[in-house]
């Protein structure tokens, strides 16, 4: 599982989905290329959003993002959340995480927080909000750090992707930028999404 987060090198960050859009939106990401999704925890029904992502048949992994607190891992994790991305840096919830088996990314941004989250037991640690720093930040982090996996979120976009991998982000989370599921409505906008993951895909490898 592990190694499937770190080799997926473009998480798309999902928010505002439902129930009617969660699987068509998978479908065209998978469409384009995408292996991983994460479905932010803020989202109404999130659990079933989660669910109804488990029990397709998509070939694609589904995680939980934005989670604050152990609480909401369990729930999220008991709806089959096959990993899960925090912003924050919480302890707690890591650990929970870790008795379940399930991956936990967790977010920091000084080097003392991505080295504690790392020691904690983090598969991976998010660098957030990435785009306010820039990626010679990352280049900085790894620097005493490079056997830390790193993923970059915040700010990601296709033209500025690559240069957060150049500086030695292992994966990148993209929101808005990639899926904006509250404004997909036709046949013709998830086709959109499916070149778009292409476009995404294509340039990170």
């Amino acid at each position: 599982m592990n190694q499937i987060l770190q080799q997926a090198k473009v998480i798309p960050v999902v928010r505002k989905a439902n129930v009617d859009n969660i699987l068509p939106i998978a479908e065209a990401l998978e469409t384009g290329g995408i292996n991983v999704i994460e479905i932010t925890a803020e989202t109404p029904d999130v659990e079933e959003l989660i669910k109804q992502v488990r029990n397709s048949s998509l070939d694609i992994l589904v995680g939980a993002g934005t989670v604050l607190d152990a609480e909401t891992a369990k729930a999220v994790i008991a709806a089959g959340a096959q990993f899960i991305v925090s912003p924050t840096l919480n302890k707690e919830a890591i650990r929970l995480a870790n008795r379940y088996g399930i991956p936990f990314i967790s977010g920091a941004l000084t080097p003392t927080e991505v080295l504690t989250a790392y020691e904690a037991g983090a598969a991976m640690v998010k660098i957030f909000p990435a785009g306010s720093m820039g990626p010679d930040y990352i280049k900085n982090i790894r620097g005493p750090l490079p056997h830390i996996p790193i993923m970059a979120t915040g700010g990601i976009h296709l033209e500025n992707m690559n240069e957060y991998f150049q500086a030695g982000a292992g994966a990148v989370g993209v929101g808005s930028q990639l899926v904006s599921a509250d404004q997909l409505t036709s046949g013709e906008d998830y086709r959109r999404l499916t070149t778009e993951a292409e476009r995404y895909i294509r340039k990170a490898q």
